[in-house]
């Protein structure tokens, strides 16, 4: 049975469309407005998530005046509760008429997200009224009918482990897009916002982006680079424009390691799902292998944007003349110093990256979310700051190593030196601690860059006219 037999409301009862839209109009014009409709319905104790009232309004708005007369109340309502039935039926994987732990978790696996059953308990729980632990139609409807969202898609939205949040080494596993955004083009607009955002964001920490590669290339036991040090050495040097080059460069690279990320991570998916689920493994995988496709293709400007951020004053006068000098002096192979630690690298900092935001997600629903299963961006940016930190924290070895590689043949009497006689120099050297040179720089531009990168990314979104 559909809405209209099962969850219809009857015209005598107490929440018929007509007696909703009567509560609602406050003011008695024959019309509900955006406030009415966010006052209203806050007062029978339906909570909104934000933009919420606007979207309604929006979606059900036909003659565009802003405003709901009973009609396009009536038709929203109806559509909206055809699109939560269609969902239903395709949740209710057994047609009892109730969705279970089981049929939830299955249905985010589906989606790609792989939760434990106590999490899913915990989603059920936030949609159940009657305490049966199961959801059937009404609950669902009644749940669902004033929230924007018609399908269980929206809660992966909560979850997404977005591009968004960019702290200078694109290697995280690339964001999942619903099919609903893939036919809208929402997901273009999305990259967009993303880009954006590392742009801001990238330009917001270049100095302390700069001081970190400093440290990485010549700071040692015999030569102490301290933070406020070696930003005065940069500042007597070069002034306080200095302190941003090899920046425009790494905005530059946003945009293909992007697209190249993206178009390869949804083929690499193709390959290794099973029809149309795909596992948390797979997408590992897949992200993994995007990962390492899109750095080998751009791999050239990491080099010299390597080079650029290290120059000395009037030594390139631009990103041609770096290319072309690196190219002159050192041939083709100087484009990929340092290649394979930075490959290397992406395997650590993509799979822990990965684990512990699925663990802090699964910690969370499992122990904090109680009426939603929305954890809110306080907790969405924790989560994405302290898995991308743990991430770093691994893969930051071979990073240290990528770098010192790329920039060997700019130094004053450098021996030319593989990964493994570097990593061992260093260590013999400098001891273990070597290997973690500048990462203090680094960790310190982790949450301006995540709170920048949020804020322009929700705005740019915004802008370009994708609702949150």
């Amino acid at each position: 049975m559909g809405p209209g037999a099962r969850g219809g409301r009857d015209a005598g009862s107490a929440r018929s469309y007509a007696e909703l839209f009567d509560q609602l109009d406050t003011n008695r014009d024959g019309k509900v407005d955006v406030a009415e409709l966010r006052t209203g319905l806050i007062a029978m104790g339906i909570s909104l998530r934000t933009g919420a009232a606007q979207k309604i309004v929006t979606t059900g708005d036909r003659n565009r005046d802003g405003v709901l007369d009973f009609t396009e109340f009536t038709r929203y309502l109806k559509e909206h509760e055809k699109k939560l039935w269609l969902t239903f039926k395709s949740l209710d994987k057994n047609n009892d008429g109730r969705l279970d732990a089981c049929e939830i978790k299955q249905s985010l696996s589906e989606l790609g997200m792989d939760i434990s059953t106590e999490a899913a308990l915990k989603i059920l729980q936030s949609i159940d009224v009657d305490g049966t632990m199961t959801v059937d139609w009404n609950e669902w409807r009644e749940h669902f009918l004033f929230n924007p969202a018609t399908d269980l898609e929206e809660i992966i939205r909560y979850w997404k482990h977005s591009s968004q949040l960019d702290i200078g080494d694109n290697l995280a596993i690339p964001d999942e897009f619903t099919s609903e955004e893939k036919t809208t083009g929402g997901w273009w607009k999305q990259l967009v916002a993303g880009a954006t955002a590392g742009a801001v964001s990238r330009t917001g920490t270049a100095p302390l982006d700069r001081i970190k590669v400093f440290m990485q290339v010549h700071a040692s036991r015999s030569n102490r680079i301290g933070l406020v040090g070696g930003f005065r050495q940069m500042l007597r040097e070069g002034g306080v424009a200095s302190l941003w080059r090899g920046n425009g460069l790494n905005v530059l690279k946003i945009a293909p390691e992007t697209a190249i990320k993206f178009m390869a991570y949804e083929q690499y998916k193709k390959l290794l799902s099973e029809g149309d689920k795909i596992g948390t493994t797979q997408r590992f995988m897949a992200g993994s292998l995007a990962g390492a496709t899109a750095q080998t293709a751009i791999y050239p400007m990491e080099v010299m944007k390597t080079r650029l951020t290290l120059r000395s004053t009037g030594q390139y006068s631009g990103m041609m003349d770096c290319a072309k000098t690196i190219l002159k002096k050192e041939g083709i192979k100087a484009f990929s110093k340092g290649y394979v630690p930075n490959l290397l690298g992406i395997i650590p900092y993509a799979g822990i990256d990965l684990a512990v935001y699925e663990s802090l997600k699964n910690a969370w629903l499992s122990h904090y979310a109680r009426d939603t299963a929305n954890p809110g961006v306080l907790v969405l940016l924790g989560c994405g700051t302290v898995s991308s930190t743990c991430g770093q924290l691994a893969s930051y070895p071979l990073a240290l190593v990528r770098t010192r590689m790329q920039a060997q043949a700019c130094l004053d009497s450098a021996q030319q030196m593989s990964m493994r006689s570097l990593m061992k120099s260093i260590v013999m050297k400098e001891g273990f601690l070597g290997l973690y040179r500048g990462i203090l720089p680094n960790f310190m531009k982790v949450i301006p860059a995540v709170s920048i990168s949020y804020v322009v990314y929700e705005y740019t979104k915004s802008s370009l006219g994708i609702s949150n």
